[in-house]
């Protein structure tokens, strides 16, 4: 899922619409700027391109990450991911965690208002755990909260939350926006709320208006907690097209995106574009896979899934889609970080063994294409439209998957009508999709059996009694070592069962126009200190009024 303007604590479920979430911190900063007086003005206006529109701005009941984009301005959590992905204190300014790590001991700030001059107070942080421990939310992330056995507000800047056992995802699950009581307490489903389109929070910009289809609009908050952004007004613009959406770039329309791999290469090389922008590239926090629904008659033999697995030409995927900027993926996590497992079982291409498998699995060809009890081997794979790398990735897929004697057709729909219609419902055969990777390495509302219903995020219904044991494990331990033997074989498992292929875990490549300044590259990516951007007073191009 694309994340938000400052590294969010939520999974999400559609990568790389914007920026691509947060990465390594490898800098390429090729604008040469314009020689003014550097100096941190307030005023100006950025406008970003996103190919999805917003869904709704409560993330609690919202999975998608154009909508948790959007709510990143608007809203906070009690703690929230640093530049260098260290929990650090957002709503709360510090905390205490127990020795026996089953007590966290929130101490929120002070003088913190909501946008409508009403006081944030611990009653709001009580209301938002209630909430999300409520049937009637329908929120794909209230497991976590579920774990805590007590919570209490002793005092209105005071929040204390105890759990049965160590939970070691506790202190990032406060990460979760914190919504205002006052504004939703009447509403049981806050998802009917006015406030899931009209958002009323705590953050660095205020909601202005939402155009479906067309835009969003925020302006900076002059009473911020952190001290008023310095940029004035966002404007997220609703381009479902990314060779548009660089159009619109080079003519000015639009300030920030995420660059495709043609583009990077080509299309950005050029001195003029250099002397107007900054390109950044670093290894996404994410991965784009195939996922099978699994109750599907065809995909339901893990042989099947792996004679796909093999079938798949990753090297020609990373080579054809991204032209060279990304590297294979073999499981759910970033290569190179602590809960990464390198030895999983590889699918290197090989479409004799494919088709083995296949045969082993009762599949046998007949004028060029697979039959099984008289049913050929037939199904259609879905994505977002508007999705350059995932089209090609298809694409070439299908290519793949024809030489085996398997037919693959391809549908791309439109980012809303695709989670809401197909994904939530489960309308789908397999599909072409991406999750950004979180810094704590829990998966659990990905991959337990408890989260296939729907809207959950287990949507391709996978259920492995091991898997679910582990995930258990891996989250009520801070042991270290313990976490990475839990995740290490939470991979092993994913490697041999299939349920997706894992596909490739692509590069970064945000650009954003060279009049703004500030941007700092970092582990987190560079967004995280978005509230410290600014234009030079001389650079300024849109007047704002307050």
């Amino acid at each position: 899922m694309r994340e938000p303007l400052r590294p969010a604590v939520l999974p999400s479920i559609a990568l790389f619409l914007l920026l691509a979430a947060c990465g390594g911190g490898k800098p390429e900063s090729t604008g040469k700027g314009t020689a003014v007086s550097d100096v941190p003005a307030y005023g100006d206006a950025i406008v970003e391109g996103s190919i999805g529109d917003v869904s709704g701005f409560l993330t609690a009941v919202t999975t998608d990450a154009s909508s948790h984009e959007a709510a990143g301005y608007v809203f906070n959590g009690l703690v929230r991911y640093d530049k260098n992905l260290k929990l650090e204190g957002d709503l709360a300014e510090s905390w205490e965690v127990s020795p026996d790590g089953k007590r966290i001991t929130f101490h929120l700030r002070k003088g913190v208002k909501w946008h409508d001059g009403a006081p944030f107070t611990s009653d709001d942080v009580m209301f938002t755990y209630r909430r999300m421990i409520d049937p009637r939310t329908p929120t794909a992330y209230g497991e976590d909260f579920k774990q805590v056995k007590r919570a209490a507000a002793p005092d209105p800047h005071t929040f204390v939350v105890e759990y049965a056992r160590p939970f070691a995802p506790a202190l990032a699950s406060w990460g979760m926006h914190v919504l205002p009581k006052h504004l939703l307490e009447n509403y049981p489903d806050i998802s009917k709320s006015p406030l899931n389109k009209k958002p009323i929070g705590t953050g660095p910009y205020r909601f202005v208006e939402w155009k479906t289809g067309e835009k969003v609009v925020f302006n900076a908050s002059p009473d911020y907690f952190e001290g008023r952004p310095y940029i004035a007004r966002v404007i997220s613009r609703v381009i479902p097209d990314q060779a548009t959406m660089f159009l619109e770039l080079k003519s000015g329309g639009v300030d920030i995106m995420a660059l495709t791999p043609p583009q990077y290469v080509r299309q950005t090389e050029t001195a003029e574009f250099k002397k107007s922008f900054n390109r950044y590239k670093y290894t996404a926090s994410g991965y784009t896979y195939l996922g099978f629904r699994l109750s599907h008659p065809f995909f339901r033999d893990k042989r099947v899934r792996q004679a796909i697995a093999h079938a798949a030409d990753k090297k020609a995927l990373i080579d054809g889609v991204l032209l060279g900027l990304g590297q294979e993926a073999t499981g759910p996590y970033k290569p190179g970080t602590w809960a990464f497992n390198p030895g999983v079982k590889k699918y290197p291409h090989d479409p004799l063994l494919a088709k083995a498998l296949l045969a082993e699995a009762g599949w046998k060809e007949k004028d060029g294409v697979l039959v099984k009890d008289g049913q050929s081997f037939e199904f259609t794979v879905l994505t977002n439209a508007g999705n350059d790398a995932r089209a090609k990735t298809a694409a070439i897929l299908q290519q793949n998957l024809a030489e085996v004697g398997i037919r693959m057709k391809i549908r791309t729909v439109e980012w809303a009508a695709f989670i809401n219609e197909f994904i939530d419902k489960r309308k789908f055969d397999a599909v072409i999709l991406g999750w950004n990777i979180t810094p704590d390495p829990d998966q659990f509302d990905i991959w337990h059996s408890s989260k296939t219903g729907p809207k959950e995020l287990n949507h391709v219904g996978f259920a492995n009694p091991e898997v679910d044991r582990l995930l258990d494990e891996g989250r009520s331990t801070f042991d270290l070592e313990k976490r990475k033997k839990a995740y290490f074989r939470i991979q092993e498992i994913l490697a041999e069962e299939q349920p997706y292929v894992f596909l490739y875990v692509p590069e970064a490549l945000p650009v954003v126009h060279n009049r703004f300044r500030g941007i700092v590259p970092a582990p987190a990516g560079i967004t995280y200190n978005f509230v410290k951007w600014y234009v030079p007073a001389a650079l300024q191009k849109h007047k704002v009024q307050p």
